[in-house]
């Protein structure tokens, strides 16, 4: 499966942004999908993610009230909505997919990965 994500930009401190992650090549159903964002010099940091039943949704606890993942099995699309943004969010943003039932919060454990889309955000 190939994914792409969309969406990244600069934007001011308390906005929003929705990140999209489109999938090719097959359809999400019984992947667990995952956000994870990255800067320079450091590890992927896990954001969000969710199974495809959505039984099992998980936020990073620097995130968890602000960011919403969701998907439109539809248009095969994962979004992550992000809400209130402070500068710290700022980052390369990826999704990553893999088969289970469960949310790893470790990028290693996903098969699947996307380029990435960069999410600035100004003080």
């Amino acid at each position: 499966v190939q994914l792409v994500e969309s969406g990244g930009r600069l934007v001011q401190a308390g906005g929003s942004l929705r990140l999209s992650c489109a999938a090719s090549g097959r359809t999400f159903s019984r992947l667990t999908v995952g956000w994870f964002r990255q800067t320079p010099g450091k590890e992927h940091e896990f954001v969000a993610g969710d199974t495809w039943s959505g039984d099992s949704t998980l936020y990073a606890a620097s995130v968890k009230g602000r960011f919403t993942i969701s998907r439109d099995d539809a248009k095969n699309t994962v979004y992550l909505q992000m809400n209130a943004l402070k500068p710290e969010d700022t980052a390369l943003y990826y999704c990553a997919a893999v088969p289970g039932y469960s949310v790893p919060r470790v990028y290693r454990s996903y098969n699947y990965w996307g380029q990435g889309t960069q999410v600035t955000v100004s003080s």
